[in-house]
């Protein structure tokens, strides 16, 4: 999926320059970051929609277009695949795959603090 995503991710990077007549992608981009996020929210929902009412077919559609947002605003905020891979793999370490960075640690440490001193630990490590 990361080589997708990748994949993905140089495309909406070189339709930055195209002409938003003819790409959807340019016109997006061009309207800005806020209708950028505007369009992601509103993919999400559909996601969620589609789910609560059971459309499997509509939720694997609608994810599609929620991943492809997603990396839209990725590039709009110049933030490339790699470094959500990387931070991915960070959690992974810590709590597992399929775990969620936790709001508070078990010893009461709020989520931001816990990726403070893990950055820390890898300073004092080099």
């Amino acid at each position: 999926m990361n080589d997708s995503l990748e994949r993905l991710y140089q495309q909406v990077i070189a339709a930055k320059t195209a002409d938003p007549a003819l790409s959807r992608t340019a016109k997006l981009m061009r309207a800005g970051r806020a209708k950028v996020a505007k369009k992601l929210a509103e993919e999400a929902i559909e996601v969620v929609i589609d789910a609560m009412s059971g459309e499997r077919e509509a939720v694997v559609c609608e994810s599609a277009d929620l991943l492809y947002n997603l990396v839209v605003l990725w590039a709009e905020a110049e933030i490339c695949p790699q470094e959500v891979f990387a931070e991915m793999a960070r959690r992974e370490r810590l709590f597992g795959l399929a775990e969620k960075v936790p709001k508070k640690h078990p010893e009461g440490i709020g989520r931001r603090k816990v990726v403070m001193l893990e950055a820390r630990r890898k300073s004092r490590r080099r």
